[in-house]
């Protein structure tokens, strides 16, 4: 799933060509607070919480639908 997640983000990140400081300053524009370096060590370990997540989508306006997982 780490792998899937840090997929995820890296491609969301390349599809508006944006990199690490240029999403920093996209996050404190939003108020939070990471460097460049953080954001690129949290990605790239692929680890990062849930929190963190929504606060990467919510720099990139983002829409985070939960969908329930069907029962098979």
């Amino acid at each position: 799933m780490k792998e899937k997640a840090k997929e995820i983000i890296n491609r969301e990140l390349k599809k508006r060509n944006i990199n690490y400081p240029k999403l920093s300053a996209l996050m404190a524009e939003k108020g939070y607070e990471y460097t460049a370096n953080t954001i690129r060590t949290k990605i790239h370990r692929g680890s990062f919480s849930f929190v963190f997540l929504l606060e990467v989508c919510d720099s990139l306006n983002i829409d985070i639908v939960c969908l329930e997982k069907s029962k098979r």
